[in-house]
């Protein structure tokens, strides 16, 4: 798609930082464009009309104009219908934004996983109780590495046979769930079970979500290949506190 000139496009901000002294780069996730960064010329003045509308987490619309990798942004605008997060949704939502900023390519279009981050962060902002945040999190994350490619095989393992429910399974990087005995059962084998019940996006079970979680959580360090997520030690440290 010509992105010398954009006009109402659908986004989210992921991310700023100063650029010279008054303006800022804006990493974005567009509906069409995918993440791209754009340079908000005189945003950080005080009187400046679009410095309160580059927040996080609430649906824009934006214009840009440039041919050179980071476009002028031209307009923002607006669009509403987005909750505020807070607490422990807010930490959840940095911790969607990293992982989108890291892993997904410059300027690759991902409209149905704009979708799903727009449904997230509604849902996120409508929950009260941690297990659902969760719930949507270990979702997001599978629905996330298929969209990169690297989608999980959670009915099958990496023989093609059936998962087996009362089965004990490693799951392997570029191999999938390897069956292994229940006397071998080590830190990172996890049920049968819990490879269906993520596979069928029902994570109520309290030690299929754990399993969830630590299987995505050694995963995504794999892909991220070393970076460190800001969000995981704050929200960590607030815990502790």
């Amino acid at each position: 798609m010509q992105r010398g000139k954009v006009d109402g496009q659908p986004a989210y901000v992921l991310h700023s930082y100063p650029f010279r002294e008054t303006s800022l780069i804006v990493e974005v996730f567009a509906r069409d464009f995918g993440r791209i960064a754009l340079l908000a010329r005189g945003a950080r003045r005080p009187r400046a009309a679009i410095r309160g509308l580059l927040l996080a987490f609430q649906p824009l619309e934006l214009g840009w104009a440039g041919k050179g990798e980071v476009p002028n942004l031209m307009k923002a605008e607006w669009v509403g219908g987005q909750p505020l997060l807070a607490g422990e949704a807010l930490f959840c939502g940095y911790y969607l934004n990293e992982l989108l900023l890291h892993l997904l390519p410059r300027e690759d279009a991902h409209a149905v996983l704009f979708a799903r981050y727009a449904t997230i962060l509604q849902r996120l902002a409508g929950h009260t109780e941690r297990t659902a945040r969760e719930i949507d999190l270990r979702c997001f994350e599978k629905y996330l590495l298929q969209e990169l490619g690297y989608g999980l095989l959670l009915e099958q393992d990496a023989d093609g046979a059936p998962i087996l429910t009362e089965a004990f399974y490693s799951y392997r990087m570029e191999q999938g769930a390897v069956r292994v005995p229940h006397a071998a059962a080590e830190e990172g084998t996890l049920r049968g079970k819990t490879l269906l019940d993520l596979a069928g996006e029902d994570l109520s079970d309290p030690l299929s979500r754990s399993e969830a979680k630590q299987m995505m959580r050694r995963l995504f360090n794999h892909y991220l290949a070393g970076k460190e997520l800001v969000s995981r030690h704050v929200f960590a440290d607030l815990q502790r506190f």
